[in-house]
């Protein structure tokens, strides 16, 4: 389709020149084009003239589909959601297309208003969203915190009292540093050899960077095996977290992981890294994830987009805190030693002066009337207060001598009066002004007066001892004596009446001074000294003393023992005395003198002394033969076995009667040297046997015939039998034992032991195996049997000896027996006579007699069977049996 559209012609207009363009001409052009493109302008240029028709032509000719395009997008904009559908499906291809930096300035203020208007709405919903990506962050920030802080405790308490802690705590001071980051500077030795920067996605190796002189195997490798530990983990542990692991350690070696969006960087350190090196170790990784982060996010393996990248983590190896290998400090310690001196010099003079001080006070503390209330030392200076007495030291002068600096001691002392004996006495001399014949004196923290004087100073003395303050000493004045003539005459009066006081048979009841006369008045015993005779020597005046003296008998022995002696008038053979205040009567004397001597005894006052006469004898001959008598029954009864029931004086003849055991000592022969005509004695004794131990050994002696070997004898009234005996004896001895424990006496044979006859027993079987043997119808032996004979008669005689030895008696049984030949009484009567024969034999041989028995057994007893001629000859012998006693 073709138009013909009429060229446009423009208004000309002359120019002034070639150059001047026609201004209104290009106005009108312009407003045309404007009507031509924008509707808007052509509505409000409505009133401007079109400059030519066929613009319209030209304009839809030119414009059309641009026009209708532009009136469809503005509909679309009119409606919301015809405008929101569109959008939303242009939105993201547009949003993947457009640069990060322009999407991220275009979006940041609408997401910024949309996540503030959610938070205000909702803010669990974001922190439910926020808590699975913050609380690892967090957890891990804290441990890391955690682990660094003990860290850092640690080394410090480990190195805080060593000499590098020393010069580590010089360096702090020095660099302003705190203690323990210097520790841990010095301390913590580490170097990192390997660092590892590996996809989080694929595990595939990013980039590697090595320690001078680190050694590894494959950089890959390493990566691919750490990536698989990681999946291990986690699929065993069913571990939802993304972070991964943290930190392996074998041995010396440390690996540390740090996470990042789309990589982890691994670090290889040897020693021990401080905690803080996990901050410089997340920066790296940070600012290689803000430098490559395209690069990161799409690696496959080709690292040319992240060329440079070695260079962020070289960084990472540059870490490391190596041991100084720095020569001795010699300046440090020269330095530290000074100080030390220094130290140790100011030190020593401060304890000097505080000992010196001490000294001080502890002098203050000892003087009597100074009080230290306080004291101390500060800033050098010395500083004292407290109470002094007036009278006491002088503070200032006792510094003398101890080498304390006066010009640095600053010393308040308050005045008070001191209670000490000492200062006390000061003031009563000052105050009392005492006579030369008055001394004052402290005896056991009192004040004592002694002395002589008047009255008048003695008044003032007791008025001072008055006013003496409550908790001070005592002033003891009793010791001055008034030395006027009033006091004088009372002080003689006051002897003379003492002097009364102590005679016997003189009670003062009444005594007074009055109008300077003497009244006394009371008791006195006629034979007690005369008052009036007692006043001469005591200056004092009997004209005027006035007594009144009542008489009494006094109780005191003294005058009782007086009496006595004028009442009784006894005999020179009787002495009256005066013992432990009874008045004992001793010697002979009649027993008419002793009647009245015991009616005296009984007419003695109530409370007075007591008159004993036992020890007088009396002299008169019935009295004499009585006193013999006595002692001949006395001397009975401590006999052991007898036992006095009764024994009376009666006309001149004597009768006792009792119980005697045989073995007891003669009561007649006791008489002798009693002085007691035996023709006067009548006795009567009934027999028994006495429990008394002594007798019952003497019993049991006689009736046991203990051996030699057993000795009976009596402790703490028990018998005790101790030695060796057979058991026969044994057993005899156990009977009498208890037959003596129903009477009550003991018989103690728990010491008994059986007797060891091991020896009498081999001879004993010796002697029982011999037999003497005959022929048939003989009654002595063969010669053969003569060896028998003799060797017989040395084992029984040894037997009996050794038997004697062990305290037992041995006996020898010789039985004679025959064969079954011949009749029995004959064989009876042989039996008997062939013992006979072995005893004359063995008698002859040196055998005792009384130690061997006979006796025929006939044909009783055969050794053997007579079923043969030798059973016969077997039969026809003596036996011997050994018994023992």
């Amino acid at each position: 389709m073709t138009s013909t559209v009429d060229p446009i012609s423009l208004p000309q207009r002359t120019a002034s020149n070639d150059t001047e363009i026609d201004r209104e001409a290009l106005a009108r052009l312009l407003i045309e084009i404007a009507r031509n493109v924008d509707p808007d302008y052509r509505a409000r240029l409505g009133g401007v003239p079109t400059a030519d028709p066929r613009m319209e032509t030209l304009r839809q000719l030119l414009v059309s589909r641009e026009i209708s395009e532009l009136s469809r997008v503005t509909h679309l904009l009119d409606e919301p959601e015809q405008l929101a559908a569109a959008v939303g499906d242009v939105l993201p291809n547009a949003a993947a297309r457009a640069p990060h930096a322009q999407l991220g300035e275009a979006l940041a203020p609408a997401v910024e208003r949309a996540v503030q208007r959610s938070i205000q709405k909702s803010p669990r919903t974001l922190t439910d969203i926020l808590y699975p990506v913050f609380l690892p962050a967090i957890r891990k920030s804290i441990g890391e915190k955690i682990d660094q802080t003990f860290q850092s405790l640690n080394e410090t308490l480990r190195h805080i009292f060593t000499w590098h802690g020393l010069k580590w705590r010089l360096e702090s001071w020095r660099t302003g540093a705190s203690f323990s980051e210097v520790v841990l500077k010095h301390s913590l030795l580490y170097r990192v050899e390997h660092v590892f920067l590996i996809n989080r996605t694929s595990g595939l190796l990013i980039a590697h960077v090595a320690a001078d002189n680190a050694t590894s195997e494959d950089p890959q490798l390493i990566s691919s095996m750490l990536s698989a530990i990681q999946d291990f983990v986690k699929d065993s542990f069913n571990e939802k977290e993304q972070s991964g692991l943290d930190t392996i350690r074998f041995g010396d070696l440390r690996l540390w992981s740090e996470v990042g969006p789309f990589a982890t960087l691994v670090s290889v350190i040897r020693g021990n890294p401080p905690e803080g090196l996990h901050d410089i170790v997340r920066d790296v990784l940070l600012r290689v994830h803000e430098e490559y982060s395209q690069a990161l996010m799409e690696f496959d393996g080709d690292g040319s987009q992240l060329a440079g990248i070695e260079a962020q983590l070289q960084a990472c190896v540059e870490l490391k805190q190596e041991e100084s290998n720095q020569g001795f400090p010699w300046l440090v310690v020269g330095l530290g030693l000074l100080l030390l001196v220094l130290a140790g010099g100011w030190f020593f003079l401060s304890w000097q002066s505080g000992q010196r001080w001490q000294a001080y006070v502890s002098r203050l503390e000892s003087q009597p009337g100074i009080i230290v209330a306080e004291q101390n030392i500060r800033d050098g200076q010395f500083y004292i207060a407290g109470l002094r007495d007036p009278l006491a030291a002088d503070p200032q002068a006792l510094l003398s001598g101890t080498q304390v600096d006066p010009g640095r001691v600053h010393s308040q002392w308050q005045f008070y009066q001191s209670l000490e004996p000492e200062f006390v006495l000061k003031r009563l001399t000052a105050l009392l002004a005492p006579p030369e014949s008055v001394r004052l004196a402290i005896v056991d923290g009192r004040i004592v007066a002694e002395g002589e004087a008047p009255d008048t100073w003695i008044d003032r003395a007791r008025a001072a001892a008055r006013q003496l303050s409550v908790g001070g000493p005592e002033f003891d004045i009793s010791k001055v004596r008034d030395v006027s003539p009033e006091a004088r005459a009372a002080e003689r009066w006051q002897a003379y009446v003492s002097r009364l006081e102590s005679q016997p048979g003189i009670i003062v009841a009444e005594q007074k001074i009055r109008d300077g006369q003497f009244y006394i008045a009371g008791l006195r015993d006629p034979l007690a000294a005369d008052p009036q005779a007692l006043l001469s020597g005591t200056q004092v005046d009997p004209g005027r003393v006035h007594s009144q003296w009542q008489f009494y008998q006094s109780l005191e022995p003294e005058f009782v023992v007086k009496r006595l002696t004028a009442l009784l008038y006894p005999l020179k053979s009787v002495r009256l005395s005066i013992v432990d205040n009874r008045i004992v009567a001793e010697g002979e004397a009649p027993d008419t003198w002793i009647d009245r001597a015991r009616a005296a005894a009984r007419q003695l006052s109530v409370g007075g002394p007591e008159f004993d006469i036992s020890k007088v004898r009396d002299v008169s001959p019935e009295a004499r033969e009585a006193e013999h008598w006595q002692y001949y029954v006395s001397r009975l009864e401590a006999q052991s076995g007898i036992i006095v029931a009764q024994q009376t004086v009666r006309g001149g003849q004597f009768y006792i009667s009792g119980l005697r055991d045989p073995l007891a000592a003669d009561p007649q022969a006791l008489l002798s040297g009693t002085q007691i005509d035996p023709a006067r004695v009548h006795s009567q004794w009934q027999f028994f046997q006495s429990l008394d131990p002594k007798f019952v050994v003497k019993r049991l002696t006689a009736s046991l015939s203990p051996p030699k070997s057993v000795q009976l004898s009596i402790i703490q009234g028990r018998i005790l039998v101790v030695g060796e005996a057979p058991v026969a004896w044994i057993n005899r001895a156990q009977a009498a034992a208890e037959q003596l424990s129903a009477d009550g006496v003991v018989l103690d044979v728990s010491q008994l032991r059986e007797l060891n006859l091991e020896e009498l027993n081999y001879l004993r079987e010796a002697i029982q195996t011999t037999d003497i043997f005959f022929s048939s119808g003989k009654v002595v032996p063969g010669p053969e049997q003569l060896p028998v004979l003799d060797r017989l008669a040395d084992q029984i005689k040894e037997f009996a000896q050794n038997a004697r030895k062990s305290g037992v008696a041995a006996r020898f049984m010789l039985t004679g027996h025959s064969d079954a030949t011949g009749r029995e009484t004959a064989n009876a009567s042989i039996s008997a006579a062939r013992a006979e024969t072995v005893r004359a034999l063995l008698n002859k041989r040196g055998v005792a007699p009384e130690l061997l028995l006979v006796r025929g057994a006939g044909t009783f007893e055969p050794l053997v069977p007579e079923n043969s001629q030798a059973g016969s000859s077997t039969n026809r012998r003596v036996s011997i049996t050994v018994n023992l006693d």
